[in-house]
C-alpha cells in the first residue's frame, strides 16, 4: 500500500514536497531536495500531514 507524506525541510520547517511512498517495511524517508525559502538543496524529512 502507498500513502502520502510531506517532505519538511530541516533548515526553515517548510513543508516543500508531497511524495508518495511504500508503507509496509519501509523507514522513515529522507532526500536532499532544494529549499526555495533557503535557495539551496538541504536536507527534507519525511512529516506526516497534520
Amino acid at each position: 500500500m502507498r500513502e502520502y507524506v510531506w517532505l519538511e525541510c530541516t533548515g526553515c520547517g517548510d513543508r516543500n514536497y508531497r511524495v508518495q511512498k511504500e508503507t509496509r517495511g519501509a523507514n522513515r524517508l529522507e532526500l536532499k531536495k532544494y529549499c526555495s525559502r533557503e535557495r539551496k538543496h538541504t536536507p527534507h524529512k519525511e512529516s506526516r500531514k497534520k
